[in-house]
């Protein structure tokens, strides 16, 4: 088996010989159709040459990013397509794994050099309205980018992390500390730790010691509610899952009502004094609120459980409405009607924006007509043509345009329903390709006129003679 270094080396020897080959075409009217078979060729070489390129750069377990996604990738598998194309396959956040194009990742050198691992303490930097506040991470995200267990996100330039970190609290919990017996020796570690600071830590793990003694006493105490036990239960829970939304709902009209004038210029100055809440946190919970008088209705009809949490409702607020209780619909199903952590929400709502896999056979079959959209790059100018599918692959689709054939995926094809136009199309790619094909020199004329007839879903009267009189002048026809 050729391995990739050397494939790469026979493209690139290939690419440079279709340059001298072009070279020595130029200025050659009579070779235009010579001309252009070579430029596709050049064009699927450098292509492939590009991509096996980008493609060998990554490794298994290494950690990546998108352009412009905040989320970290771990590469998991590293393959070659039929055609002979990399792809790297991503899990994404642990939730998703799908192939990508090398040439859309970047290698993540922040996570590479593991300047910050979750678990780990870190300090907000001045300049941000949480400087000198210390939080956990909780997760990693791309370049240098981390979420706290508190479920806020900070960039790289906004945190710095406190050197030894992880606390060893379960250390001091290993043995009984009898308080009337002398406290040992301190480690060097400790050295500094004076005669009170020791006694406070003795009185701490005796503390811990008898709390959980008090737990496992009251798991072993469990026993049946009453019925009106149960009753009671049911309305202190609803209230402490509701506090969030009551106090969102509370702000909100503070807000909308400007209650606040009488003491405050500005509502985040009288949130920040009066409740101790940042103006980020607060115009949280007002989006909460809106997010569960949205999903009420929904959720009182079919006997679905509300978020129970700001977090929860966080991810939710970047749907549209409509959207939102879709998303909430989708998020049940998977935690099987039971409350979702804020993770497992911001997990299925990153898949939901994910444009998903289509199989492109489920899509469509060979000989079905489309409008192409939404291509980029060299393949742009194809955006609005008709095409005809001639092969299916596993997730794109080749399909044959007026004057050559790309590899498509199923979200670039818009379906032609007009049964009439279905069937005129195929003919008309068959005429343009062999006016293409067979002529020995095309005017330039004749080759606009085709690009033109290559947009249009079907022939007038003109355009029928057009073509004929362009098949008769080079002797081609049935």
């Amino acid at each position: 088996m050729i391995s990739v270094t050397e494939n790469i080396k026979k493209l690139s020897e290939q690419e440079n010989q279709l340059h001298t080959s072009l070279d020595n075409l130029r200025g050659q009217r009579s070779k235009v159709k010579e001309h252009r078979q070579l430029e596709k060729e050049l064009s699927g070489v450098v292509s492939k040459r590009q991509n096996l390129q980008a493609w060998a750069v990554f490794e298994l377990k290494m950690p990546v990013h998108r352009v412009n996604s905040p989320l970290l990738g771990i590469v998991k598998q590293l393959s070659i397509t039929p055609g002979g194309m990399g792809e790297v396959w991503v899990s994404w956040d642990g939730l998703l794994q799908i192939p990508e194009q090398p040439n859309l990742l970047q290698i993540d050198s922040a996570a590479m050099a593991k300047i910050i691992a979750v678990g780990d303490r870190i300090e907000i930097v001045e300049g941000h309205e949480e400087a000198g506040k210390i939080f956990t991470v909780e997760r990693l995200l791309a370049r240098g980018a981390v979420e706290t267990t508190e479920e806020m996100v900070f960039e790289r330039e906004e945190w710095q992390r406190i050197e030894n970190s992880k606390p060893d609290a379960l250390n001091h919990c290993k043995e009984p500390v009898d308080t009337n017996s002398s406290i040992p020796e301190i480690t060097s570690k400790t050295q500094m730790v004076d005669l009170e600071s020791r006694k406070e830590l003795a009185s701490y793990s005796e503390e811990v010691v008898v709390t959980v003694e008090a737990v496992v006493t009251t798991v072993q105490e469990i026993g049946e509610l009453s019925q009106d036990e149960e009753k009671e239960r049911h309305r202190l829970e609803l209230k402490v899952e509701r506090a969030y939304y009551e106090a969102g709902s509370a702000l909100r009209e503070l807000k909308d009502k400007r209650l606040y004038r009488s003491t405050h210029r500005t509502f985040d100055a009288y949130c920040q004094e009066r409740f101790g809440l940042s103006s980020r946190h607060s115009y949280r919970l007002i989006e909460a609120a809106n997010v569960v008088n949205n999903l009420k209705e929904f959720c009182d009809q079919f006997g679905h459980i509300l978020p129970a949490k700001e977090s929860v409702c966080r991810s939710l607020t970047i749907f549209q409405p409509n959207q939102q209780i879709f998303a909430w619909q989708q998020i049940l199903q998977e935690t099987g009607g039971k409350h979702p952590t804020g993770k497992q929400v911001k997990g299925i709502v990153e898949r939901l924006k994910e444009k998903p896999l289509v199989k492109a056979s489920d899509f469509c079959t060979i000989g079905d007509a489309f409008i192409l959209t939404r291509l980029e790059g060299a393949e742009r100018k194809y955006n609005g043509c008709w095409a005809i599918a001639f092969e299916v692959r596993d997730f794109t689709i080749a399909v044959d345009v007026y004057d050559r054939e790309l590899a498509v995926k199923p979200e670039n094809l818009n379906p032609i329903d007009l049964p009439d136009v279905r069937r005129q199309l195929p003919e008309t790619l068959k005429r343009i390709k062999r006016l293409r094909n067979n002529a020995e020199m095309l005017d330039r004329g004749v080759y606009h006129a085709l690009e033109g007839l290559g947009r249009q879903r079907y022939l007038t009267d003109f355009e029928e003679k057009l073509l004929t009189f362009m098949e008769q002048c080079y002797g081609i026809g049935d």
